[in-house]
C-alpha cells in the first residue's frame, strides 16, 4: 500500500514538472488516501498484535 502511495506521488511530481496541474492534483489525491490507509492499517495491525500477546 505505501508503495503505491510513493508511484503515485512519484507521478503527481513528475506530471507537475511537465505542467499538467490536474493530473498531478488527481494523483497527489490519490497518494493522500492510500498513505493515510496505510497508516491507519498499520497501527490496527499494531494494536491488534498487542492485544494478541497480552
Amino acid at each position: 500500500m505505501l508503495h503505491y502511495a510513493v508511484v503515485f506521488l512519484v507521478i503527481a511530481l513528475i506530471a507537475a514538472i511537465f505542467g499538467f496541474g490536474g493530473i498531478a492534483a488527481g494523483a497527489v489525491g490519490i497518494a493522500k488516501i492510500l498513505f493515510f490507509v496505510f497508516v491507519i492499517m498499520a497501527i490496527v495491525s499494531f494494536v491488534v498484535s498487542l492485544m494478541r500477546r497480552g
